[in-house]
């Protein structure tokens, strides 16, 4: 399928979604991160929720991270360069909403890309070789393509992989893993 048709469909997909059914699937997912070997790392890149768009809920992953003791880094987005500036999460840490409903951190420590050992990555739909589709503005595609070559890039799904996105760009990161509340998907593993 062509990207915006995908984006169409699990749009209109997620918007059928219940409270309830996110705040289940969203914890079946962080359970089955625990059984990936990725707990070693140190820094950990973590989008914060869209309640709006129904997107997986991060919360339960914060709370193993936190319950670990890792660095946790969130982002600003800045929507005239499509870059992102990335914060470590403290305690002191204040958030505000953007104008596309995004909590953002007000200010903090930066954290440069090149510390980020694991990206949890926000998308709406994947395929089963690690392409992903998002919500086309292009921001995780810059932040990827700036992390290091051993960075994991694990995305968030509610949805099983389409087989393949048809129109891809050069400019398209791929995914190492993806993670369904049924299954992880093995798309291009680095560990």
């Amino acid at each position: 399928m062509l990207k915006k048709d995908l984006r169409k469909k699990y749009k209109d997909l997620r918007a059928s979604l219940s409270e309830e059914f996110i705040e289940q699937n969203s914890l079946a997912i962080a359970n089955q991160l625990l059984s990936l070997n990725i707990w070693d790392k140190t820094y950990y890149h973590l989008f914060l929720t869209i309640e709006e768009q129904k997107e997986v809920d991060t919360e339960f992953i914060l709370q193993i991270l936190a319950g670990k003791d890792r660095e946790i880094v969130v982002s600003k987005s800045d929507f005239a360069t499509t870059e992102m500036t990335h914060y470590l999460l403290t305690d002191n840490t204040k958030f505000r909403k953007n104008e596309y409903n995004i909590p953002e951190p007000v200010n903090g420590l930066e954290v440069p890309v090149s510390k980020i050992d694991v990206v949890f990555v926000p998308l709406l739909a994947f395929d089963l070789i690690g392409n992903r589709v998002g919500y086309g503005k292009g921001f995780y595609d810059k932040f990827l393509s700036q992390c290091n070559s051993e960075t994991i890039k694990i995305g968030l799904s509610f949805f099983d992989a389409e087989n393949l996105i048809e129109d891809l760009s050069e400019n398209d990161i791929k995914l190492n893993f993806c993670i369904t509340p049924e299954k992880i998907f093995y798309l291009d593993s680095i560990i």
